[in-house]
């Protein structure tokens, strides 16, 4: 049981909202809980100021996390990103999310692309102590991390697809000596599938850019820590979202963008009310049975709620971004999370400054809900285009 409490720990750190709200809302509070949370945390500034939103945005370093299909209609040749993301700074100091990212635009006619990206989300320095008060029992160091590979091929001059591979690895206390020794670092993998859509439509005397993308990430099979007694989901995710920018003058854009995310794994059953301890068990070890496979197609109808409920597993992100003569950029979002499945709900902020060689960008998050960790966060990202450093080499 206290490796059970301790991993359940070390979850809400990653996603402490979840845990916050349950004493307010009680029996109605039904978050979805998976292995390896880290995977769900924007690592990007851009994307981080949209308000979490990034599938359908016009692509950019980052688009491996939101979507690889994305590269294909990649302006420049080559790009790297480096992002660094402090994380609940409100309650600790050591816990951070670093991400680099890039990708590669193959042969002369800019149809095919590779993309890559390394996530390593450290969870800090934990000192574990003992059931009697000041009893030290030495300090673990956990962490998760993937690495990823996508290929992006544009299909016509409008739609593009992609496919990523992604290695997971999860330690969340190799070295300690307590009671939670039998703990073991749990590895997975993921696949990707991505498509993207871009159109250039009239509004009036304007050409504007339509962008439509999805990407349905992390489908793979389940994670232990155990040795395969028990197992996590993976965070499955379909993400679906919509971009349209629009020219102000021959130097200002505005983009407006909105991102709708559902975490394809079953619903966790609702036991309250039931008195039957034989029946509970039952109940819960019919949902751990459950495959990857058929949770992704469960999740859509199995919500103890109904339709209602399935709904409120929806949450939503709208971003706008303002440019300057594709130079310097202003950027805000806003993210709506249901209280009932985690009641993460935020504005974000944040600008852009790009050279020929590198642009720099900061988000700042601000929360609408009281109590959350996450307030404050920030993020930076620094990007390098490979087609500006090449310019000045010459």
């Amino acid at each position: 049981m206290k490796k059970l409490k301790y991993i359940i720990l070390l979850y809400g750190m990653i996603s402490f909202t979840a845990i916050w709200a349950e004493d307010d809302l009680k029996n109605e509070f039904n978050p979805l809980l998976t292995g390896v949370p880290s995977l769900t945390i924007a690592p990007d500034a851009r994307g981080g100021s949209l308000g979490d939103a990034g599938v359908a945005t016009d692509p950019d370093m980052a688009s491996q996390y939101w979507n690889p299909a994305k590269y294909a209609f990649a302006y420049s040749k080559a790009g790297l990103q480096l992002s660094y993301t402090p994380w609940l700074r409100q309650l600790v100091n050591d816990i951070y999310l670093a991400y680099l990212s890039g990708y590669y635009k193959l042969g002369s006619e800019d149809r095919h692309a590779l993309g890559a990206s390394l996530r390593y989300f450290s969870i800090g320095e934990i000192t574990m102590t003992g059931d009697n008060p000041g009893e030290y029992m030495g300090t673990i160091s956990p962490y998760e991390m993937a690495l990823d590979l996508s290929y992006s091929l544009k299909l016509s001059e409008k739609f593009s697809g992609a496919v990523a591979f992604r290695f997971i690895y999860s330690d969340l206390g190799t070295g300690y000596t307590g009671s939670t020794a039998d703990l073991r670092p749990g590895s997975s993998f993921g696949v990707d599938i991505a498509g993207f859509y871009s159109s250039y439509v009239m509004m009036g005397r304007d050409e504007c850019l339509l962008g439509l993308g999805f990407n349905i990430s992390n489908i793979g099979p389940k994670i232990s820590y155990d040795g395969g007694n028990t197992a996590n989901f993976l965070p499955t995710n379909f993400r679906l979202g919509a971009s349209f920018l629009f020219p102000l003058d021959d130097y200002n854009t505005l983009s407006l963008n909105l991102d709708a995310n559902k975490l394809l794994v079953p619903t966790p059953p609702n036991t309250q009310g039931i008195t039957n301890s034989y029946e509970i068990d039952s109940i819960r070890n019919e949902y751990k049975a459950i495959s990857p496979i058929s949770g992704i197609f469960r999740s859509f109808v199995d919500a103890p709620g109904g339709v209602k409920e399935e709904f409120q597993e929806i949450s939503w992100s709208l971003g706008a971004e303002y440019s300057y003569d594709q130079k310097f950029f202003v950027r805000g979002g806003y993210f709506y999370e249901h209280p009932n499945k985690g009641n993460r709900q935020y504005f974000s902020f944040g600008a852009g400054f790009k050279l020929n060689v590198f642009q720099l960008d900061a988000a700042y998050l601000v929360s609408t809900v009281p109590s959350n960790p996450l307030d404050q966060t920030l993020r930076f990202s620094l990007i390098f285009d490979m087609d500006g450093l090449k310019g000045l080499v010459r």
